[in-house]
């Protein structure tokens, strides 16, 4: 008995490890940033599924490392421009974003944005031909025979190559520039009555004048990426395939859109079958604090901390900008922890301590956490929710102060302008959100929503990704809407059809009514003659 059950327990475990060693073999387009930190948490649970990753990874890069242990393996390939470049590209865009544009007027923002647009446009294309232009890589890539290629689209290409590798195509993002991508490729119906466009600052609530300029910025955001994005993408994707090529059109084809968005922080919208909503992917219960770090905060008392960050892209502001923060900061009960790598400020108080690097979602996830001051970035924003943590905003560019209109409508968050703010301006929000009990409140019920889910959004993203490995693609759930033109997508040819129509039956009646009426008129008159 004991020895079969002994058999029984060991085929069982081959079976197993049979079952494993089947996993699918995924290629990873490349990112940066925040797009990697929310990307890994999916690669590291499909590695623990059974699942092989490979990742292409640039030769310059300001996070991607291949020299960094990982269970995953990098694919690297060589770019023509250095890591000074993109990072001098990084502080000038930056420069823009926190303290050029509120002294320029609108026509010189939109100059300055084309600039920059252009700069990040050569970056992307020299990515770009890292891969499709080297035959070592390619080489690699097809005999790697991989079952599909996961992607942020935040760099261009990755559509194109999972057409030449011929495997299916997964998009993980937040969003593109007002919806620009979801719209127009994906073909997600955006309303301009009420779904604002992306980086608008506007709410599902609007307004006359609110509507107007909503459907404005949806048609200006279009030009401007026609302009500098989609006509010299056209024309790179038409070169390399050698046959004239949409580059929407290659992407409207990938399989499943992830949106590393949800209901808890988006606003009600249309959706289609191939877009899931998996916002929170990197969410997680918190973990103890060092030990230092946990006695400053249990020294906080029942006051509690408030944790301030204005994340990883911001190494250094003003000394002005700092000590006035610093004496905000000294005037509040509570300790704060802050994220800061530049020259401790003169006004540092007693009850604030300055960190290179902070455990930010295990401090958001303790108890004694009062508030989160910070930038706006969407996988803060999502530990706060998660945590059921009020907000302080201090947006700076990008989608950050979208984000953080998202928060405030939800009644989460107090909004600060980074340049005009003051000291008391910031020392009274941050009193705000803990003394208000709404704020608090609002946060918790923001935080019941993201969890009450039928399974983690990490779970959902991996299932989908798994599915489509598992049914060679995902093409069963893409809309006929990529196959109409747009005057047959808002079906203005059956529109003029029926007017057609409708004028040539009201043109018959007319007529037969003015025959009518000629007939009537000429028997009356033949009797009149009579």
């Amino acid at each position: 008995m004991k020895l079969g059950k002994s058999l029984y327990a060991s085929v069982l475990l081959i079976l197993c490890m049979t079952s494993s060693a089947h996993g699918g073999n995924i290629l990873v387009w490349y990112t940066e940033a925040s797009h990697w930190i929310n990307m890994k948490p999916v690669l590291d649970t499909l590695i623990n599924r059974g699942h092989q990753v490979t990742v292409l990874t640039p030769s310059v890069s300001m996070f991607m490392k291949t020299n960094e242990s990982s269970r995953f393996r990098y694919e690297p390939f060589n770019v023509s421009f250095s890591l000074e470049a993109i990072e001098a590209y990084m502080e000038d865009f930056l420069h823009f974003s926190m303290y050029e544009m509120d002294q320029m007027n609108y026509l010189q923002i939109y100059i300055r944005f084309m600039e920059i647009m252009k700069t990040e446009f050569f970056f992307s294309l020299g990515y770009l031909d890292g891969v499709l232009k080297s035959d070592t890589v390619m080489k690699k890539l097809k005999e790697g025979k991989y079952d599909l290629l996961l992607a942020d689209p935040l760099y261009p290409g990755s559509d194109l190559t999972a057409e030449i590798l011929d495997i299916p195509l997964i998009f993980s993002l937040r969003f593109s520039l007002a919806n620009n991508w979801e719209r127009l490729c994906g073909q997600l119906p955006a309303p301009p009555s009420f779904v604002p466009a992306a980086m608008s600052k506007l709410t599902d609530k609007m307004n006359f004048s609110e509507r107007v300029w909503n459907l404005l910025f949806y048609a200006l955001q279009d030009i401007v990426l026609e302009k500098t994005f989609w006509k010299e993408l056209d024309e790179y994707y038409s070169e390399v395939k050698g046959t004239p090529t949409s580059a929407c059109e290659m992407m409207s084809r990938a399989d499943i859109w992830l949106m590393r968005t949800y209901w808890d922080f988006d606003f009600p919208h249309p959706f289609l079958p191939n877009f899931k909503f998996v916002g929170g992917i990197h969410c997680r219960p918190a973990k103890p604090l060092p030990e230092d770090m946990e006695e400053f905060v249990q020294s906080s008392g029942d006051n509690g901390v408030v944790v301030f960050t204005l994340g990883s892209m911001i190494n250094n502001i003003t000394t002005e900008k700092a000590n006035m923060i610093a004496s905000a900061l000294a005037q509040i009960p509570q300790k704060v922890l802050w994220r800061y790598r530049g020259e401790e400020p003169e006004t540092l108080g007693a009850n604030t301590r300055i960190y290179n690097w902070i455990p930010q979602n295990d401090l958001l996830g303790h108890p004694k956490t009062k508030a989160f001051i910070t930038h706006g970035g969407t996988n803060g924003i999502y530990e706060a929710i998660y945590h059921g943590v009020p907000m302080v905003g201090i947006p700076m560019f990008g989608d950050q102060p979208d984000n953080m209109v998202h928060m405030k409508s939800k009644g989460a968050a107090v909004i600060l302008d980074f340049t005009s703010m003051k000291t008391e301006d910031l020392r009274d929000a941050v009193n705000t959100v803990i003394n208000e009990k709404s704020y608090k409140e609002n946060a918790m019920r923001l935080s019941s929503i993201h969890r009450d889910r039928p399974m983690s959004p990490l779970d959902e993203a991996v299932f989908w990704i798994e599915f489509t490995m598992r049914n060679k693609g995902a093409k069963h759930l893409r809309v006929q809407a990529h196959e109409l033109t747009w005057y047959q997508y808002h079906s203005l040819d059956v529109l003029g059809f029926i007017i057609t129509v409708v004028l040539l039956l009201i043109l018959l009646f007319m007529k037969t009514c003015r025959f009518c009426f000629r007939m009537c008129c000429r028997r009356r008159g033949k009797k009149k003659a009579e």
